[in-house]
């Protein structure tokens, strides 16, 4: 708002003046600062990311990190070899400047070679020294800096209710003001009406979902038992043919083994017989236990037999003999 002041040519200029203001809207200064979240406004503080929250002395600041010249890392790499071998040398130096070993029997001690001598003690020489210094006086405080006066000051009287009217003046600003938060408000409600319409809409299409998904389901469980029972069915019938093949597989072979082996069993069992698998177990115990010792016992009594009568011929020879001689 802007008063502009109409200066009077005239006598009466020297006691009064006259003064002409209009309600004008207000410019838009230039902010000090840019604001990083000029673009986005909060409407709670909770959620406001320019507020900092939790211990602040636990937060740790790192200084930026720059990149160093590789010249400067070179001259510095130099600078370090060159001190690496200084010190090197020194060491070298001070190794050969040392006295060799004591032989066995001898040991090294500190003489002094300088021309004058001096006398060698463990205490060191103490010495007082004082010295006066000024008071310290306090240094003033520095005064405030009041930049120099420039320009011509004026002066000019105003009277009460001439430059401005509160009950006037206020109300443009009360009307805008009014204006505004019952927008604001209008829009606040027509936010909340809008998202409580996108939450319903939400929560039908979540639940139409599930009720399509669970048809689905209902769908691929079905789906999937008929798909059982088929796979079962189908396995069954295999299984039956495979087992009537097989069954009349072995009807086939079971038929032609009799049909082959119907002239061949009476010959193999009269081979089998002949040559003495099939036998009677009375005869065959009689002919191998029975005969055996039966032939054995009387070709004993026969060899007895004709033990004796050789004896007895034996004995009649040699009387007949003995008879003989004794008539000769």
């Amino acid at each position: 708002m802007s008063t502009e002041v109409i200066p009077q040519k005239t006598e009466e200029a020297k006691e009064s003046f006259s003064y002409a203001s209009h309600p004008k809207p207000l410019q838009a200064r230039r902010k000090f600062r840019n604001d990083p979240g000029a673009g986005e406004r909060y409407g709670n503080l909770m959620f406001d990311r320019r507020i900092v929250r939790g211990n602040t002395y636990a937060q740790s600041t790192f200084p930026p990190t720059t990149q160093d010249n590789p010249m400067d890392l070179q001259r510095k790499a130099e600078k370090k070899r060159a001190k690496e071998a200084r010190l090197r040398q020194e060491k070298e130096l001070e190794d050969s400047r040392k006295s060799p070993l004591p032989v066995d029997g001898r040991r090294h001690i500190n003489v002094q070679t300088e021309t004058y001598l001096e006398e060698l003690t463990n205490r060191v020489e103490e010495a007082d020294v004082t010295c006066q210094t000024d008071l310290f006086l306090d240094r003033p405080p520095t005064p405030k800096y009041i930049p120099a006066k420039t320009g011509v000051d004026t002066s000019t009287q105003i009277m009460p209710h001439e430059l401005f009217d509160f009950d006037m003046e206020v109300k443009p600003i009360l009307e805008v003001l009014v204006g505004k938060c019952v927008e604001q408000s209008l829009e606040e409600v027509f936010e909340e009406e809008e998202l409580e319409n996108l939450r319903e809409q939400q929560r039908k299409f979540h639940e139409a979902r599930k009720r399509e998904v669970l048809a689905t389901q209902r769908l691929e469980e079905q789906e999937r038992r008929l798909t059982d029972e088929r796979e079962r069915r189908i396995t069954q019938q295999r299984e039956v043919r495979r087992k009537e093949k097989q069954t009349a597989e072995k009807i086939a072979a079971r038929a032609y083994a009799q049909n082959y082996l119907m002239d061949m069993i009476p010959v193999v069992f009269g081979k089998l017989r002949d040559s003495g698998y099939f036998f009677d177990p009375i005869k065959r115990d009689i002919e191998l236990n029975f005969m055996a010792d039966l032939i054995k016992k009387v070709q004993g009594k026969c060899d007895e037999s004709e033990l004796a009568r050789l004896i007895a011929d034996e004995l009649i020879r040699h009387v007949v003999t003995t008879r003989l001689e004794e008539y000769e």
